[in-house]
């Protein structure tokens, strides 16, 4: 009788040729569930999460948005399979509070961290101003609901010994570079492992040198351990342990953020002549000298290709393509310019490669050029392949949107600026409903608000004089070429009003002008 009453319904005699009571086998299944004896179904498995982030990527480094020297293979065919963004923004033009918006969900006039500071601890790789106990990050909230979760490259808010360590905020893992300037070289003394420190070259190369005269030598500026294989083969090491769970694999690689120090054999796959006009970089605009500076920037995208390829790959391998949602992106634009015209900071040829794709601007600009970046979703079953999108998004709409993917409460006390993803991806109408912000201390101060096609942006808020508001239709001029603000007063104060009601006054990050309202 047992064995007839696991048959689908369809499969059982008539209910009058039932041999027992309706109360009889009331009683029999309820004795059945009480002794365990049918199995649970299980729940499905929520989905995992795959975030990479590059470091210093510009818009038009990628093949998959226009590059045509560079090869991304792996990246091209993660556009591919899945949605292209044309209007995605960071947080901050710079590395560290970037992530403070991309963790927390903050845009600039709210996050915690507003520009690159150190922790100013007195140790030689300080590390930067930690986010408070306080703030609730994206990986805690997946944390709390049942995620492992692990991050491996450049962390930036906060050292070992403070609040902000990724290991108090959230992450299970952690290994990389914990503060930004140890990532300034890639043979470094040390990486952190969770909340240690890890010896990983007895000679270590300082991220930053010049050679006025003589022959610049690559082998020079290289060491035994380079640590972005390191990061990526624990990287690798967290997938493989927790692909039977649901997992958030935060991968905020370090390339291409100079110094220039990228394997031998990219550097050989890109042509000589590219170099011979201008012959090395000596380390005249800061970081390391180089013998072949635009084959090594090409080197640098390359290599972090084939490190997401290995993650990629790794999904493949474990079966879990379909089950996981990936998401690429950079932390800000390219590196700026500087002293030496033929080269950007760091001997970087972002002139060469179009690396700001024709956009105004560069890392340390709220112009489109320093902001807007590259980023792409590949979710199966969820995004049409080749899809893309121009609703413009930025850094805040993460966290939202992963806690949304994870069906995970969002915090209750913490002022959230995003607005989920999750349709927009699978194609659906995505509204927000306040303009986006950026509030940005460094670099003498910047403000830049947008609202629909209109972006309003003023410089110089923190120097003596601060310059004028700019406004640019961004829909008509991406480029920024033309300054509409005196035409249009009226959107100007609009978007300026907007931005003043949307802030807090951040004390260790002030912004004169505004603060004194």
């Amino acid at each position: 009788m047992i064995v007839d009453l696991f048959r689908p319904a369809k499969l059982l005699p008539p209910h009058n040729e039932l041999p027992m009571s309706s109360s009889r086998v009331f009683f029999v299944w309820t004795a059945i569930l009480a002794a365990g004896l049918i199995p649970q179904f299980a729940a499905a498995k929520s989905p995992n999460i795959v975030f990479i982030l590059a470091d210093d990527l510009g818009y038009g480094e990628l093949g998959c948005y226009g590059q045509e020297k560079i090869r991304t293979p792996n990246i091209d065919t993660l556009a591919r399979d899945g949605m292209r963004f044309l209007q995605h923004y960071t947080g901050a033009p710079v590395c560290a509070p970037a992530r403070c918006t991309l963790m927390t969900g903050q845009h600039l006039g709210h996050a915690e961290i507003r520009t690159n500071r150190d922790s100013g601890n007195g140790r030689i790789y300080p590390g930067q101003f930690p986010i408070t106990e306080q703030i609730v990050t994206i990986a805690e909230v997946l944390q709390d609901a049942g995620y492992a979760t692990g991050a491996f490259g450049k962390w930036g808010l906060g050292p070992s010994n403070t609040t902000g360590s990724p290991i108090k905020q959230g992450f299970d893992r952690y290994f990389g570079y914990n503060c930004q300037r140890n990532a300034h070289s890639y043979y470094p003394p040390f990486l952190d492992s969770d909340e240690k420190e890890v010896l990983i070259n007895k000679y270590p190369i300082p991220g930053h040198d010049r050679k006025p005269d003589g022959a610049v030598v690559a082998d020079d500026y290289r060491a035994q351990a380079y640590a972005p294989d390191l990061i990526l083969k624990e990287a690798v090491k967290f997938l493989d342990q927790n692909k039977d769970k649901p997992f958030f694999l935060y991968c905020p690689f370090v390339e291409p953020h100079v110094a220039m120090q990228p394997p031998q054999e990219w550097i050989d796959q890109y042509p000589a002549e590219w170099d011979d006009q201008h012959g090395p970089y000596r380390g005249e605009n800061g970081y390391l000298p180089h013998p072949r500076p635009r084959a090594a920037y090409a080197a640098m995208i390359s290599d972090l290709d084939q490190h997401v390829g290995t993650i990629l790959d790794q999904l493949d391998k474990h079966g879990l393509r379909d089950d996981t949602i990936v998401i690429f992106t950079s932390d800000n634009g390219p590196t700026h310019g500087s002293r030496n015209p033929e080269f950007h900071v760091g001997g970087a040829a972002c002139t060469f490669f179009n690396s700001n794709g024709g956009l105004n601007g560069y890392k340390g600009s709220c112009y489109e050029g320093g902001i807007r970046i590259p980023c792409l979703v590949r979710w199966p079953g969820k995004v049409a392949k080749g899809s893309e999108t121009e609703f413009p998004s930025y850094f805040p709409d993460w966290f939202p949107t992963l806690a949304e993917i994870a069906e995970a409460p969002l915090p209750k006390q913490q002022v959230l600026d995003g607005v989920s993803l999750v349709g927009l991806v699978q194609g659906k109408e995505t509204k927000r409903d306040k303009p986006l912000i950026w509030n940005f201390n460094g670099y003498g101060g910047i403000v830049a608000v947008r609202d629909g096609d209109w972006k309003a942006i003023r410089r110089d808020i923190n120097r003596k004089q601060a310059a004028d508001w700019e406004l640019y239709n961004l829909t008509d001029d991406s480029a920024e070429t033309n300054d509409l603000a005196k035409e249009h007063p009226e959107i100007v104060q609009r978007l300026e009003q907007a931005f003043i009601n949307d802030r807090t006054v951040q004390p260790n990050f002030p912004l004169k002008i505004y603060d004194a309202l």
